[in-house]
């Protein structure tokens, strides 16, 4: 199956088309694995919590309100897995020091720190899924917008062909698109 539309590929999937949950597997197994991966879980152990991930999302992929936040549904389920492992981990060695060195996110920091990491994680993929499903005129407004270092009006008006009146204005539209998006309207239902 192509690339194709991230609702198609997940109706597909839901309907039992193989392809469609192969390609679902191909294209968001690394962004699972990676979060295993970040929680520094071994090899066996990233890979059961890859499979249960996979697993969740059999058994709820006919319930995905929002097929397009499922990048940010993995990402969360993949880190809820991972915070699962890390605790049973902790109560089969609790006084083994090693334990907490051996599991914990890499981030050289406390439980608070480590929540607020993974908050911001599962909050910039949102974001990279929100901003993707942005049409292409939106994510060059915003990417230029968006730049360290300011890019003058007069700039960005030449490499868009865009008026500079238009700049505001447009902007204002594709931000409304982003906070529309179903990706980061997931992320924040979540978050109540």
């Amino acid at each position: 199956m192509p690339e194709g539309d991230l609702a198609t590929l997940v109706a597909a999937a839901a309907a039992g088309d193989t392809e469609a949950w192969n390609t679902l597997v191909s294209r968001y197994g690394p962004l699972v694995h990676a979060t295993c991966r970040r929680w520094r879980l071994n090899d066996a152990d990233a890979a059961d919590v890859s499979q249960t991930v996979w697993l969740r999302l059999v058994e709820n992929l006919d319930r995905l309100r929002e097929p397009q936040a499922l990048p940010g549904w993995l990402m969360t389920t993949a880190t809820r897995e991972c915070t699962r492992q890390y605790r049973a981990q902790q109560r089969e060695r609790p006084d083994d020091p090693a334990v907490h060195l051996d599991r914990a996110p890499d981030d050289g920091a406390g439980g608070d720190a480590v929540d607020g990491d993974l908050l911001r994680h599962e909050r910039d993929a949102a974001l990279r899924a929100a901003f993707a499903e942005l049409p292409e005129h939106c994510r060059q407004l915003l990417g230029l917008l968006m730049r360290p270092q300011p890019i003058p009006y007069a700039d960005i008006s030449a490499r868009l062909g865009m008026p500079c009146g238009a700049i505001g204005p447009n902007r204002a539209r594709c931000l409304e698109r982003l906070r529309r998006s179903p990706a980061l309207r997931a992320l924040l239902t979540d978050a109540d």
